[in-house]
């Protein structure tokens, strides 16, 4: 462990909370640029809307959503509009601050005069959603899925899905919100740090059974029910997928600003923990996305009051051991460089810490360790071979399936005879033919960066907007250089007044991707959104190739 850093290189730096360390030229580093801040609940919605706006059907599986305090009146005024069309209609809201975690700060309402103003919320934003009133329910209580998904690679985009997850109950029978339990935690929140304060928590050595279990068991108990799940499989792998779609365009934009092209640094992976609801139909709804999930295989067990000790926790082994030892097959340096030597890592269990162990090792090793609450997560190193952590062959089959009709294009395979087969599944870009029309912000934010000028930036200033107007050809005499500088004034005051970033001025990505669809719609009216911008970006790229052959 490395608490201040270290001046030798690594193959793999793992960092416990985000990416930022000292002078990383090489090798790879366990962490995206940005993660962390483009998963929080606010930025996220962001995200998640300008998808909703482009693809509205797509997009259905996250909440309808509203970001306080900006949106506050916006909140009020929707609501009573559409109490208003349907009286019949009784709302319950669930709103979460934007930088909270494990549960903290979240409410429930059923009115938006409810929300809490103490604590000034302009110096704390939220988001509130509609709450989900029918889930689905396993012994009549309410559960969600923590499913761990790898994003291996941002260009070109590489994902992979674990084919098991948990399933985290909630400790108190599920009733529809009303006026009375609102305030219930136990029964609405399945947040795993609030549920072990409750006495009806059960910690179980058996993963079918418990408040913490295999979302295998769940899926093997719905198909002795006859539930379709290889549908829900497909309609996970989806939702997983066009969330990542809809972050990747500002994680480019992070990863070009700390790691310049032409210059040296690492390469980056990183995994997510994503939050998925069951409703009563098995749609899956997407809650949130963790960018540093826990890794904890224990828990605490109080022996006597005030006296605690940390307990093995099967459930989480069974699934967490086996996430980061693929995690780490899949991204071995060595595995490149040589064919005959093995030098695999692979997690074990020893006084309740997680240890990676190599069969041979050829390799420096640079980690750098989060501090929890609790305890840390240690990761050390020792010699010894095991070959433990399997899936169930039902599982795989059941991920193998995928989105319906994918192409066949399979990278995964067996790296090596003496461990098991990967827990880690591939579906993107096995299943890019389904999902790369989705991309069009993806090629918004190449614009963006092509004009971003100065290295290291994030936002675009005025000379360099009034630059791709000009080299796109998009000024005429409708839309003169002067309406371009309003264009680019109005939206950039408005976002900077968010309170989104101050660190630097000028135009965010979210700021000019609001532009483009302005100026798309001025050009190409009549068209539904997305096709407007499909034309325009089209329209750009032409005019910048043909800027790019007389240079």
């Amino acid at each position: 462990q490395y608490p201040f850093g270290r001046r030798l290189p690594c193959d793999i730096y793992w960092h416990g909370v985000s990416f930022h360390d000292n002078n990383i030229f090489s090798g790879q580093v366990n962490k995206f640029p940005g993660m962390t801040e483009m998963v929080r609940k606010v930025t996220l919605s962001r995200a998640v809307r300008t998808m909703q706006d482009l693809f509205p059907l797509e997009y259905d599986f996250y909440p309808r959503s509203w970001i306080l305090p900006e949106e506050l009146p916006l909140f009020v005024d929707e609501v009573r509009m559409m109490k208003d069309s349907d009286p019949s209609w009784k709302p319950t809201f669930i709103v979460k601050p934007d930088g909270g975690c494990q549960g903290d700060g979240i409410y429930l309402i059923k009115d938006p005069s409810d929300i809490r103003q103490t604590g000034s919320i302009q110096s704390r934003p939220a988001v509130v959603q509609e709450y989900i009133c029918k889930p689905l329910l396993v012994d009549k209580l309410k559960f969600d899925i923590r499913l761990y998904v790898l994003l291996k690679s941002l260009e070109p985009l590489e994902i992979y899905i674990a084919k098991d997850g948990l399933s985290r109950f909630c400790t108190e029978p599920y009733q529809e919100p009303t006026l009375k339990n609102l305030h219930q935690v136990f029964m609405h929140l399945t947040n795993y740090s609030l549920n072990i304060h409750s006495g009806n928590f059960i910690h179980s050595d058996n993963v079918n059974t418990g408040s913490k279990r295999t979302f295998s068991s769940i899926l093997c108990r719905l198909s002795s029910r006859g539930a379709d799940v290889k549908k829900l499989w497909s309609d996970i792998i989806s939702l997983v997928i066009k969330t990542i779609i809809a972050l990747t365009p500002e994680l480019k934009v992070y990863y070009q600003s700390d790691i310049p092209a032409g210059k040296p640094g690492p390469t980056c992976f990183q995994i997510l923990g994503f939050d998925i609801l069951l409703m009563k139909n098995l749609k899956p709804m997407l809650l949130e996305v963790n960018a540093n999930p826990s890794m904890r295989i224990e828990h605490e067990q109080e022996l006597s009051p005030g006296v605690f000790e940390n307990v093995p926790s099967p459930v989480d082994e069974e699934v967490k051991v086996a996430v980061i030892r693929d995690t780490l097959r899949l991204m071995d340096p060595q595995n490149k460089k040589r064919k005959d030597i093995q030098c695999w890592l692979y997690p074990a269990i020893a006084d309740g810490k997680l240890q990676l162990k190599p069969v041979k090792t050829q390799v420096k090793h640079g980690m750098k360790d989060k501090q929890h609450k609790h305890h840390s997560l240690k990761l050390s190193l020792k010699l010894k071979c095991q070959t433990s952590g399997h899936v169930s062959e039902a599982n795989e089959d059941l991920l193998d399936t995928g989105p319906a009709d994918g192409p066949e294009h399979e990278t995964t395979r067996a790296l090596e005879p003496e461990l098991p087969s990967l827990c880690l599944k591939q579906v993107f870009p096995k299943y890019a033919k389904q999902f790369n029309y989705l991309r069009l912000v993806d090629r918004v934010a190449a614009l963006f960066i092509r004009f971003l000028g100065v290295k290291g930036t994030t936002k675009l200033g005025p000379t360099g907007f009034r630059t791709f107007i000009r080299n796109c050809k998009l000024s005429n005499s409708n839309f003169s250089m002067a309406c371009v500088d309003i264009l680019y004034i109005d939206i950039t005051r408005r976002r900077n007044g968010m309170g989104i970033d101050h660190k630097e001025s000028g135009m965010c990505l979210q700021a000019f991707v609001e532009a483009f669809f302005c100026l798309a719609q001025k050009k190409y009216k009549s068209l539904p959104l997305h096709q407007q911008v499909t034309l325009l970006i089209d329209f750009c790229e032409y005019q910048l190739s043909v800027l790019d052959e007389k240079r």
